[in-house]
């Protein structure tokens, strides 16, 4: 099992991915811009089986084989800017949406280039940019009693690295990985986000995407 780095991990969105990545078996890190607030995150993760999670800085999360990003929307650019050499050459999952609140409901935000993703992927010229963990209830993913069985939509312009992400999600409990197609679809996907969160706020639950008709 390879390491997976989280960028800006320490709040629920990435901590629930955290848990169900190492209880896969995978080696987490938890970055955050405070490394000591990383770590005592990380010691309130129990995963189950081999995987471990510990806290660290940005740095140290950007140097892990694979890349996951759960910073805030509006200093995600930033983040994987400073860190664009070490995510060089590397695949780095981006899972943020651009979302504001208006009332009881979120709203999609359009950046410049149409998604997070893209702006993303503009920032890291040299990396691969993979989308996924869009939909998914944070407190549900964080509780692996939850009885979460959720499907996880993937995206990528690089096919090997869409089957690969794929393959790791299906790996996590409670997940299934669902290749959606390119990155020309991460501002429909990133947008419905601002739906799943509107229907669970309205109808006080945590609901989830699960795509029926599928084959495999």
């Amino acid at each position: 099992m390879g390491t997976v780095g989280i960028l800006g991990g320490t709040g629920p969105a990435g901590r629930g991915v955290a848990v169900r990545l190492a209880s896969a078996g995978y080696s987490v890190v938890l970055g955050s811009r405070d490394g000591d607030r990383a770590a005592t995150v990380a010691a309130g993760i129990a995963p189950r089986g081999q995987g471990t999670v510990r806290g660290a800085t940005n740095e140290e999360a950007a140097n892990c084989d694979l890349v996951v990003v759960a910073t805030p929307w509006d200093s995600a650019v930033a983040t994987v800017s400073a860190l664009r050499t070490q995510l060089a050459g590397k695949t780095v999952i981006s899972m943020v949406n651009a979302l504001a609140r208006e009332g009881r409901e979120l709203v999609p935000l359009y950046p410049p280039r149409g998604s997070m993703a893209a702006q993303i992927a503009f920032a890291l010229p040299a990396s691969t940019i993979v989308g996924a963990f869009h939909h998914l209830p944070a407190a549900q993913m964080e509780d692996l009693d939850s009885g979460l069985n959720a499907d996880v939509v993937i995206f990528a312009d690089d096919d090997a690295a869409r089957e690969s992400v794929a393959g790791i999600v299906n790996e996590m409990p409670g997940l299934r990985g669902v290749v959606a197609g390119s990155l020309s679809l991460a501002g429909a996907i990133e947008a419905f986000t601002a739906v799943c969160i509107s229907i669970n706020i309205r109808h006080k639950a945590h609901s989830y995407v699960k795509l029926a008709g599928l084959t495999h």
